[in-house]
C-alpha cells in the first residue's frame, strides 16, 4: 500500500435539487469511492477511512448528506429515504467513473435504494455498513431517543460527551473533546447543537428519521435488483442488524458477502476503524 497525503480538498457536489459538501482525498482520476454517513452524523464520521482509501489508490469522497454538516437543508424540511437515494443517484451519475458506494446506516439504505431503483448502472460495488432492509426495532428506538434528546442542545461540550458516552458505553470517553466541534455548533443562546437540520428527526419514529422502522418492502424490492458486488459489514455487537437481518439479505442478494467486526456495535467505522478499513479496502480492491 502506498502512502497518501492526509490533505483533502472540500468540494460541492450536485444532489437532487440540493448542494452537497464533500471532503475529497486521493489522486484525481483514481477510481472513485463515495462514503455516506449515518443519520445525525457528518462527513467527519469516517475517521481515517477516506485517507486509507486514498492510500489504496482510490479517490475518496466523504459526503455530508442533505440536512447534515455543511450540505444544503431540504427547503421543505422533508427527509424521506427517497430524497437521500435521489441524492446518491445524482452524485454517482455525475462522477467520471462508476463509484463504489460505502454507506453506513442511513447512507447504506440510501445507497441500496439508489442502486436498486436506478434505470441504469450507477455503481461498481456496494458496501452496507451495519444496515439491511430488516432493522431491529430496539436498536432503532435507541438511536431515535439519543437523537431527540440532543434537539435541546447542550450547555457544554462536556455535557455532549456525557450524552455520547451514555449512548455508546463500549467506547472509551475521549479526553480531548475538540473533535466534537466538527459535529456540534455553538449558537447565539450559548448552547451546543448537533450540526444537522432538526426537522430530520422531529416527529419521526423510525431509524434515521424515516417513517416507521424503514420502508421494508421497498428496500427488499431494491435489494433483489442489486447485481454489483456487495458486502455487508456488521458490528458484532450490533443492535440494528440481527442474524435474521443477515439471512434475509442473503436471500435478497445471494452474492452478498458478510464480514463481522469484533468489538464493534452499530458505528462500526468509529468503533474499530482499522479493522473496518482493512476489510472494506480488501473487498473493494478484489472486486474492483
Amino acid at each position: 500500500m502506498t502512502t497518501a497525503p492526509t490533505d483533502s480538498e472540500t468540494v460541492r457536489l450536485a444532489g437532487a435539487g440540493v448542494g452537497l459538501v464533500a471532503d475529497v482525498y486521493g489522486e484525481p482520476g483514481a477510481p472513485p469511492v463515495l462514503l455516506l454517513h449515518g443519520g445525525g452524523q457528518t462527513r467527519h464520521a469516517w475517521g481515517s477511512a477516506a485517507v486509507a482509501f486514498a492510500a489504496a489508490g482510490r479517490r475518496a469522497y466523504s459526503i455530508d448528506l442533505r440536512g447534515h454538516g455543511h450540505s444544503d437543508w431540504s427547503p421543505d424540511g422533508v427527509y424521506g429515504l427517497g430524497r437521500f437515494a435521489a441524492d446518491v443517484q445524482a452524485v454517482a451519475t455525475g462522477m467520471y467513473a462508476q463509484p463504489a458506494l460505502i454507506g453506513a446506516s442511513l447512507g447504506g439504505l440510501a445507497s441500496l435504494l439508489a442502486i436498486g431503483e436506478s434505470e441504469q448502472p450507477i455503481a461498481s460495488a456496494l458496501v452496507l455498513v451495519d444496515v439491511a432492509p430488516l432493522v431491529e426495532r430496539g436498536g432503532s428506538e435507541n438511536i431515535g431517543n439519543f437523537m431527540r434528546a440532543g434537539l435541546r442542545g447542550f450547555d457544554t461540550l462536556e455535557h455532549a460527551a456525557d450524552s455520547i458516552s451514555a449512548f455508546l458505553p463500549h467506547r472509551p470517553r475521549p479526553s480531548d473533546l475538540s473533535g466534537l466541534r466538527k459535529n456540534l455548533r455553538l449558537r447565539g443562546d450559548g448552547r451546543w447543537y448537533w450540526h444537522w437540520d432538526p426537522r430530520f428527526i422531529a416527529n419521526q419514529e423510525g431509524v434515521d428519521g424515516q417513517e416507521g422502522l424503514v420502508r421494508h418492502e421497498r428496500l427488499c424490492e431494491a435489494a433483489r435488483k442489486v447485481t454489483v458486488p456487495t458486502l455487508l459489514v456488521r458490528g458484532k455487537m450490533s443492535d440494528i442488524v440481527s442474524v435474521a437481518s443477515v439471512r434475509e439479505l442473503q436471500q435478497l442478494i445471494p452474492h452478498v458477502e458478510v464480514a463481522d467486526v469484533a468489538g464493534a456495535a452499530h458505528m462500526v467505522a468509529g468503533d474499530k476503524n482499522d479493522a473496518f478499513n482493512e476489510v472494506v479496502i480488501e473487498f473493494i480492491r478484489r472486486v474492483g
